[in-house]
């Protein structure tokens, strides 16, 4: 815990959609939370949805910039001395709908640079502070998705990211084990964000229709990451999956 008593996260892509509502859950119960993201704009919003006693640092920060993320951390540092969590949130889908052999070199670049890039130099920073810091060690939660197990049609640079995720996980997982740093992933399907906007219009499936699928609650998530954030450094959720109930994942396709 820092000086103040509270636990300190960070949560990246925290300006909208999960990462919002992860950001607002660990605040309100209790923790002190940097929240990161490209645009300052919304990281404020955020700061200001969790109250006036919420304890919310903004950082405007691209996580595919190293440079970015040395600031990020850096601030944190300064700000808290020490780190309890980072959920490894922010991500993109890239082209939606844009068929694998049109898919330009540049979005499948801006896919891999974000989602798998931006996750391993977030998770570097955040092991080395866990690593340094005294008492040694905290806990990273990977933002997975289904995808991580099962791809949608026209899906393969964020498939392919969220598949790589999993290896993040269980090698960080496995590297951290000396220094108390415990790593776990949630997989989440069809929570209602704006990333997700097209599941409640029609969205293409396995067999070629086009298809109108169940969301949930972005909290619904968020309470999920508490509970995997809370536990004691001696027990860990490795694998989390979270979905709507409803939506075509077990027997899809």
């Amino acid at each position: 815990m820092s000086a103040s008593g509270k636990k300190i996260a960070v949560v990246t892509g925290a300006g909208s959609g999960i990462g919002r509502s992860v950001a607002l859950t660990l605040a309100a119960a209790g923790w002190a939370v940097a929240v990161a993201g490209r645009r300052t704009e919304p990281l404020e919003e955020t700061a200001k949805a969790a109250g006036d006693g919420a304890d919310v640092l903004c950082v405007r920060a691209d996580v595919s910039s190293p440079d970015d993320v040395a600031a990020l951390f850096a601030a944190v540092d300064e700000r808290y001395g020490r780190l309890d969590l980072l959920f490894n949130n922010a991500g993109t889908f890239g082209p939606g709908g844009v068929a694998l052999e049109d898919i330009t070199y540049e979005a499948w670049r801006s896919v891999v640079d974000v989602n798998l890039t931006g996750a391993f130099l977030c998770a570097q920073a955040a092991f080395r502070m866990m690593k340094a810091q005294d008492p040694q060690g905290g806990r990273i939660i990977n933002n997975g998705s289904i995808s991580a197990h099962v791809p949608r049609p026209n899906s393969i640079a964020y498939t392919a990211t969220k598949h790589a995720m999993t290896g993040l996980t269980k090698s960080l997982s496995l590297d951290g084990r000396p220094y108390r740093i415990a790593c776990g992933q949630i997989d989440i399907g069809n929570a209602a964000t704006e990333m997700t906007e097209r599941m409640q219009t029609g969205i293409l499936q396995a067999n070629g229709q086009l298809a109108v699928e169940p969301v949930m609650d972005a909290a619904d998530v968020a309470r999920t990451v508490l509970h995997m954030a809370e536990l004691p450094l001696e027990a860990n959720v490795q694998f989390a999956t979270v979905m709507a109930t409803a939506m075509p994942y077990i027997g899809r396709g």
